[in-house]
C-alpha cells in the first residue's frame, strides 16, 4: 500500500503498492520522514506507509486497540467473508514458525549489548540533512537474530532532547512513519512544531530508519534511473499485452533484488522491524517503550507488542493497518484499492461543487470525465515529456492520502485542459534527486511485503481477483497490483503473520504478562488503511482504546488540524489515560478553494509510477 503524510509507505494496501507514501503531516505540509525532498515518486504496498505525527506505498493499514493481553476466554472478532474467492488465506492461527526460538535468544543477547553500549549522539552527518540541536547515531542489530554472533548492520538514529524541566522528562519517544520502506530520521524536526510542543517538553523525540533504509545498511533491486523512467502508462484496464509486460517486468525486478542483496534478502521482515525496535529501546537506556507507529508502522508496532509485552510503556497506533494474519498482505491490498475508489469519488465530489472555481464539472461524473479526457489526452504526448498517465495517476492518488492535494490537483487538471500543462507538471513529474531514495524505499517495501507472508503464486489468481475488483474500483486497482507483483515470484520461503494480540501464540512466558492500555487513531475514510483495520486490531487488544476521527479521510491524523485527536494524544502520552474504550472526534474542516495558487505541499516521499511498468 502507499502510504501519505507523515507517514511512510505502505503503498496502497500492501500492503499493496510499491509506491512511496506522502509523508506531509496536514498540519505543517512538511515530511517527516524526509526533510529535504519535494515530490518523488515510489511504490508501496502493504501496510505500508503511513503519515508522521501530523499526519505513507508503500505498504499496508488500520485499527486502534489496546496492548492487553488477548485472554482466551476473548471475544472473537467478527469478520465479514471476503469477496476474493481465488486466494483462501486461513484464518486459523500458525504454531510459531521453527527458528523463533533461536531469535528469541539472539534478540535477548543483542538488547543486552546494546544496553551495556548505548548510543553515540554526535553531530549528523550532512546526508541526513538534519541541524543541530539534533544529533545522530548508530545502534548494532544482528543482520540474522537467530544467529546473533554472525554479521551485523548499523541502524542510523537521529534525536533532539525534550525542552521541558529535567523533573518533568518521561524519555524517549520513538516514532516510525511506516512504509515499509520509510524513514523516520527527521522526527525530531517536529518538536518544534505548535501540534508537538507538550510532548516535546515531556520527551526526547527520536526517530530512525529500519533496516534497508537510507543509511541503515540500504537495500536496492534495481538502478535508480531505470525505477524512475518516465513518462509512464497506467491504464485502469490494462490488455493482456501490457499484463504481460508487467508479469515480465515484476519478474526481472525479483532477479536484481536477488542479485544486489544475497543472501540478506531474507532478512528484511517485520519480525525484524519489531525485535529491531527492542534492541534499539535498549540502546536507548529505556526500560520500557513509549512509541507511536503511523500506517505499516502500526502492524509492527503492534507486532512488537505481542513479541514484547512487558517492554511496552505507552504506544500510540496512528491510521491503523488490518492486523488479521490471513489479510497480510494480499488481502489488505484489494481492500485497500476498494478504500481509494471511494476517496477518489469524495475528491470528485467537492470538485464538483466547486464547479465555478475549476469549471471541471458539475457532477462527480463530469469531473471524472475530465480526468479521463487529460489521461486519454497524456496517453498520446506526456505533458514536458515526462508526465504520462502513470504520473498522473499517482499525483491524483496523493488526495487519497491528504486533503491537502484537493486544491493543487483540481488546479492543476483544469490549467492542463484549458492548455497550461505547467502546473500538472509541476504536480506530477518525477523529481530525479529522489530517484535514489525512492528505489531504495521500494525495494524495502517489497522485500518486507514478500518475505511476511504467503501471496498466491499464479498469475490466474491475482488476474482474476484484480480484473474483477478492476470493474468497480478501476482508480487505483492496477497499479497495486503493479507494486506488489513481484511477490507472485519471490524466490524465498514467506513467513507466517504473527497473530498479533494473542500472546500465547508466541510461546510459553514466565508469569502472567499483561500490555498496558494503547491509545489507537483512525479516519473513518481513510483509504490507505481502511477503517475496518483499526476495529481490528481494537478488539485484538482488549485494553485499547480507539479515537475515531468521523467523516475524514486524511491518512495520519496526530499534530493535523483536529485539535480533538491531538488533546487525546496528548492526554494519554504525558499521563497515559485514554478516552476508555472509545471516543469520536468530529471531522476537520473540508478543504476549501484557494484565492490563488499556492505552494504545493512538501510531501517527501510521494506515490508514483511504479517501478518498471510499461
Amino acid at each position: 500500500m502507499r502510504a501519505a503524510t507523515l507517514y511512510g509507505i505502505l503503498g496502497p494496501l500492501s500492503l499493496s503498492l510499491a509506491m512511496s507514501a506522502l509523508l506531509a503531516t496536514p498540519a505543517t505540509g512538511r515530511p517527516l520522514a524526509a526533510s529535504t525532498a519535494r515530490a518523488a515518486t515510489t511504490a508501496t504496498a502493504s501496510n505500508r506507509s503511513a503519515p508522521a505525527p501530523a499526519g505513507a506505498a508503500g505498504a499496508p493499514l488500520t485499527a486502534p486497540a489496546s496492548p492487553t493481553a488477548r485472554s482466551a476466554s476473548a471475544a472473537p472478532v467478527a469478520t465479514a467473508a471476503p469477496p476474493w474467492s481465488s486466494w483462501s488465506g486461513s484464518p486459523v492461527t500458525a504454531p510459531a514458525p521453527p527458528g523463533d526460538a533461536a531469535a528469541a535468544r539472539g534478540v535477548a543477547l543483542a538488547a543486552r549489548r546494546a544496553a551495556e553500549r548505548g548510543i553515540v549522539f554526535r553531530r549528523c552527518p550532512r546526508a541526513e540533512a538534519l541541524a543541530a540541536p539534533i544529533t545522530c547515531g548508530k545502534v548494532s542489530v544482528p543482520l540474522d537474530y537467530a544467529r546473533p554472533g554472525g554479521k551485523h548492520i548499523a541502524l542510523t538514529v537521529s534525536r533532539i532532547r525534550a525542552t521541558g524541566p529535567k523533573a518533568r522528562r518521561q524519555g524517549a519517544l520513538v516514532y516510525n512513519p511506516g512504509g515499509p520502506g520509510a524513514s523516520g530520521m527527521a522526527f525530531p524536526e517536529y518538536a518544534a512544531e505548535g501540534a508537538f510542543r507538550r510532548v516535546a517538553a515531556a520527551y526526547d523525540f527520536v526517530g530512525y530508519a529500519p533496516r534497508g533504509v537510507g543509511r541503515s545498511a540500504p537495500l536496492s533491486c534495481q538502478r535508480p534511473s531505470a525505477y524512475a523512467k518516465a513518462p509512464t502508462s497506467s491504464p485502469p484496464h490494462p490488455t493482456a499485452a501490457f499484463k504481460r509486460r508487467l508479469v515480465a517486468r515484476a519478474r526481472a525486478y525479483v532477479r536484481g533484488c536477488v542479485r544486489r542483496a544475497g543472501r540478506a534478502l531474507a532478512h528484511y521482515t517485520t519480525l525484524n522491524n519489531a525485535r529491531d525496535l527492542e534492541v534499539l529501546r535498549a540502546a536507548l537506556g529505556q526500560r520500557r517503550l513509549t512509541f507511536v507507529g503511523a500506517s505499516y508502522g502500526t502492524y509492527y508496532g503492534a507486532v512488537y507488542a505481542t513479541l514484547f509485552p512487558g517492554r511496552v510503556r505507552r504506544m500510540v497506533f496512528d491510521s491503523v493497518v488490518n492486523p488479521a494474519p490471513w489479510r497480510i498482505w494480499y488481502r489488505d491490498n484489494l481492500d485497500q484499492s476498494v478504500s481509494f475508489e471511494r476517496r477518489w469519488r469524495d475528491w470528485r465530489r467537492w470538485v464538483a461543487r466547486h464547479h465555478a472555481v475549476y469549471h471541471l464539472g458539475t457532477t462527480e461524473h463530469r469531473v471524472l470525465a475530465s480526468y479521463e479526457k487529460a489521461r486519454r489526452r497524456l496517453g498520446h504526448k506526456a505533458a514536458g515529456g515526462v508526465v504520462g498517465t502513470a504520473q498522473l495517476q499517482s499525483a491524483f492518488l496523493r488526495t487519497g492520502y491528504n486533503d491537502a492535494y484537493w486544491d493543487p490537483a483540481a488546479r492543476a487538471l483544469a490549467a492542463y485542459l484549458h492548455g497550461d500543462p505547467e502546473p500538472l507538471i509541476a504536480l506530477a513529474a518525477p523529481d530525479p534527486a529522489q530517484a535514489a531514495d525512492d528505489e531504495n524505499g521500494n525495494a524495502v517495501y517489497t522485500a518486507v511485503e514478500c518475505n511476511d507472508a504467503p501471496w498466491p503464486r499464479t498469475w490466474a489468481a491475482w488476474n482474476r481477483d484484480n480484473t474483477a475488483l478492476a470493474r468497480r474500483a478501476p482508480f487505483e486497482t492496477w497499479d497495486n497490483v503493479a507494486m506488489n507483483l513481484p511477490c507472485a515470484f519471490w524466490p524465498l520461503k514467506p513467513g507466517r503473520p504473527l497473530d498479533v494480540g494473542n500472546l500465547e501464540a508466541v510461546g510459553p512466558r514466565t508469569g502472567r504478562v499483561t500490555l498496558p492500555p494503547v491509545l489507537l487513531l483512525s479516519a473513518e475514510r481513510d483509504a490507505a488503511t481502511p477503517y475496518a483495520g483499526a476495529k481490528e486490531l481494537w478488539h485484538r487488544l482488549p485494553g485499547s482504546s480507539l479515537v475515531t476521527e468521523r467523516k475524514a479521510g486524511t491518512h495520519g491524523v496526530w499534530g493535523g488540524p483536529n485539535d480533538c485527536v491531538n488533546r487525546h494524544v496528548d492526554t494519554y502520552l504525558l499521563t497515559g489515560r485514554t478516552p476508555g474504550r472509545s471516543a469520536s472526534c468530529a471531522p476537520r474542516p473540508e478543504p476549501a478553494p484557494l484565492p490563488a495558487p499556492a505552494p504545493l505541499p512538501d510531501s517527501g516521499k510521494q506515490p508514483a509510477a511504479i517501478p518498471g511498468t510499461p
